[in-house]
């Protein structure tokens, strides 16, 4: 079985949720949520996470509409990744995040958490989410 090393990410405005797999390719986690400061930062903070786990792809959720389009938000999210991607020369793979934070929030309250005093926790579940939707399609 071929190795597999990505990382799902959670693009929001203030913070990036990320999470990362097995080597098998079977489980995503979450690892940490990453403060937008500067690209310059992010790139930096990225390059170390991308070295440390020999990634290999990086797989973005993208908050399509209610009507399945893609919206500003959307293509904001697309636009960041695609020069995170270059400058990390990593290919970006694309998955319909729409329910994502909402099902991150839900298992939050299953554990009794507060989503509203956890964000970075909702932010790295729903990177988990993407990258776990994006692993189980590979299957």
């Amino acid at each position: 079985m071929n190795r597999i090393s990505a990382l799902g990410l959670d693009v929001g405005k203030r913070r990036i949720g990320v999470a990362g797999c097995d080597g098998l390719g079977l489980i995503a986690t979450g690892l940490e949520t990453i403060e937008r400061r500067s690209f310059t930062e992010d790139v930096a903070r990225f390059q170390a996470i991308v070295q440390e786990r020999q990634v290999q792809v990086l797989v973005v959720g993208l908050p399509y509409n209610k009507e399945g389009n893609i919206g500003f938000q959307a293509k904001q999210v697309q636009k960041y990744a695609r020069r995170l991607g270059d400058a990390l020369q990593l290919p970006l793979e694309f998955v319909d995040e729409r329910l994502t934070s909402y099902e991150a929030k839900e298992m939050m309250k299953a554990q009794n958490l507060s989503p509203r005093y956890h964000k970075g926790l909702v932010d790295r579940k729903a990177a988990a989410i993407i990258l776990q939707q994006w692993l189980d399609c590979r299957r």
